[in-house]
């Protein structure tokens, strides 16, 4: 009866301390910002509308925005954000206002980014979500932007945020200022980081059909009981580099400088896949105008660091092998391809890392290994096609998160 009593006791305790536990917070989805001067285009210049589409991964009860000035210099003003659930067809009723500590407007400091109040309706997996900002006139020096998001996005001058259909838009590639989606989802749930250049990114992959490898390991994972607790945020950015940064440019930050951000700040990570360096070695050997050379020794070193960084807050990595890029002649010398096959050799015996994918493997043309398979070659030799971001993403062992 002692022990019926203390069992009966723990578990009471235990259903009081789940009711009063703070929400556990998932990143369904996410993008990398990189600073742009607002040299171009009519953001700050009147009030304008931008119209964001996002397509998520994991499913929750409830969810909330994550809006970044993270690159700006000077406090940025957004006026009005509403939010709604697609496909069903965009009518007013359908849509969310989304409020700030209970406000419609905010204004978010330089350097800083903000959460959203909590949206208290379900967000099912796979889900398409479309947002509305309205961004005010303002002095806005630099954006903090995804320049690539393969993704048709809008821009419309005034307050168009309720308007079903946008009247005088300007189509954009970009996200703007809009940098996660998060649910809040049961304890056992986490995400996956995908860090990576343009070929995380998406590049060549059909526009606004979320074909990314990231996106095809979301949705296989999501459809695997084992490994259904686990959400895909892709870091991508192309052309990004893990040594050297080109600030101004759609390539941003090097992996190492944005590693905090882009990795350890999203919300309940887990697991970490890195695929970078076809970029370092293409830019330090190409034929054109090689600089910035750098060895295999030092791509080694870095990724070691970012394993041991990632090791520190209890997120197991694992290291992409480089895929093959002969024919394209930006990038691809004797030199360089040695460069790859020295830096492949280190990932595939590496003892850093919790394990490694071979994406090499997956997407080479077993006739000629320096070159991608052509069913999965994008047509620029280095980007793969949706066949090949599909090997990709089927390459990679889902034990590596169950274990």
């Amino acid at each position: 009866m002692v022990l019926l009593v203390a069992l009966l006791t723990v578990s009471h305790a235990r259903l009081i301390a789940q009711k009063n536990s703070p929400p556990h917070w998932v990143g369904t989805w996410a993008t990398s910002p990189v600073p742009i001067e607002n040299g171009k285009g009519p953001i700050g210049q009147a009030d304008y509308t931008l119209r964001e589409t996002v397509h998520t991964s994991m499913a929750g009860g409830a969810f909330r925005l994550v809006i970044s000035n993270e690159m700006g210099i000077k406090p940025l003003s957004i006026g009005a954000v509403r939010v709604e659930l697609q496909p069903d067809a965009p009518n007013a009723s359908s849509q969310r206002e989304v409020r700030f500590g209970g406000n419609s407007a905010v204004v978010v400091p330089s350097g800083a980014k903000i959460y959203s109040d909590t949206l208290h309706f379900a967000l099912p997996a796979q889900s398409t979500l479309r947002m509305s900002l309205l961004i005010p006139r303002q002095s806005i020096p630099i954006l903090t932007m995804h320049a690539y998001a393969n993704q048709p996005n809008f821009m419309a001058p005034g307050d168009q945020t309720t308007a079903t259909t946008l009247t005088q838009a300007i189509e954009s590639d970009s996200w703007l200022f809009l940098t996660a989606v998060e649910v809040q989802a049961p304890q056992q749930a986490a995400s996956v980081v995908t860090l990576g250049d343009s070929i995380t990114d998406g590049a060549v992959s059909s526009r606004g059909a979320n074909l990314r490898w990231p996106d095809d390991l979301a949705r296989r994972l999501q459809a695997t009981p084992k490994t259904s607790y686990l959400s895909v945020v892709n870091a991508g950015i192309g052309g990004n580099r893990i040594l050297h940064s080109d600030i101004g440019t759609n390539a941003g930050p090097n992996a190492m400088d944005r590693f905090d951000r882009d990795v350890l700040s999203q919300a309940s990570v887990k697991y970490l896949i890195i695929l970078e360096g076809i970029n370092d070695i293409g830019v330090g050997t190409g034929p054109s105008n090689p600089h910035e050379k750098v060895s295999p020794d030092e791509l080694a070193f870095a990724l070691s660091q970012l394993v041991e960084r990632a090791h520190t807050h209890g997120i197991k990595v694992y290291l992409g092998t480089i895929m093959p890029d002969k024919g394209l002649g930006l990038y691809y010398t004797e030199a360089g391809e040695a460069e790859r096959q020295a830096f492949n050799q280190w990932i595939r015996s590496n003892k850093v890392s919790d394990g490694v994918i071979d994406f090499d493997k997956a997407v080479r043309d077993p006739a000629d290994p320096q070159r991608l398979l052509p069913a999965f070659d994008g047509g620029d030799h280095i980007h793969p096609s949706d066949a090949g971001h599909h090997a990709m993403a089927d390459a990679i062992d889902l034990s590596l998160f169950t274990r």
